[in-house]
């Protein structure tokens, strides 16, 4: 936890000295700015671990700042926002936030939260790229967030690699829409099973054509696999 470094974006200055004095006496190193213009600058110069952000901010609003911060970084942001329709969840996972708490909130839920993702950031940057996953006319690095289709680099966001990443990895299993939930973003109580749908749709689009040898398939009833046809990796 030591050095560890947190960013708060939030125009609320009582909330921002409520996180900064929590997370600080847990241990955390922790910087506060009150608008999204001011958010996108620090991120740049202070490289934190985590971004605690509103979507109701000044001159740059949270959606969008957490646009600039996916479009430079793989970095866990947090949504920490009164706003708590499944709409504005939705769209905050989609957007590539890892994770979207509803004001107000219990400081040891949050704390808990930004453990576990602080936890699965680092699991993932502790792999190599040796594990960089190859099928006919497809590579998928998780280390370096980067998706080749017929050897050409390809724009997609975070959660969308990570979940064809994970379904990829696990080729030619069955996974429920929830059990993505749970593996791809972390947690099974909060998402719902729409942004697994969503982010397959965006998927397939930027699939179609590549290669008749594998599938990102629906399975009725079921869930979701990536398929295969033989046994082997190409």
């Amino acid at each position: 936890m030591m050095d560890t470094k947190i960013l708060v974006v939030d125009d609320d200055p009582n909330i921002s000295d409520l996180l900064k004095i929590y997370f600080e006496n847990e241990g955390y190193e922790v910087k506060t700015v009150g608008d999204g213009a001011e958010g996108i600058n620090y991120f740049k110069m202070y490289e934190p671990d985590l971004v605690l952000l509103d979507i109701m901010l000044p001159k740059k609003d949270g959606w969008q700042v957490c646009r600039e911060i996916r479009e430079i970084s793989s970095k866990p942001i947090i949504m920490v926002t009164a706003k708590g329709e499944v709409f504005d969840k939705v769209l905050g996972l989609e957007l590539g936030a890892d994770d979207f708490v509803v004001k107000p909130f219990d400081m040891k839920e949050l704390s808990a939260r930004v453990k576990a993702v602080l936890r699965r950031y680092q699991a993932q940057g502790s792999q190599n790229d040796d594990e960089v996953i190859r099928f006919d006319n497809i590579e998928i690095s998780k280390l370096k967030y980067e998706l080749k289709l017929k050897g050409r680099s390809i724009d997609i966001p975070p959660k969308e690699l990570e979940l064809l990443y994970f379904l990829a990895s696990n080729y030619n299993r069955v996974f429920t829409r929830d059990a993505l939930l749970d593996k791809v973003w972390g947690f099974d109580y909060l998402g719902d099973s729409r942004t697994v749908d969503v982010h397959v749709k965006r998927l397939r689009e930027k699939l179609e054509g590549v290669s008749d040898k594998w599938t990102l398939k629906t399975v009725w009833g079921v869930g979701y696999k990536f398929e295969l046809a033989g046994a082997d990796k190409a």
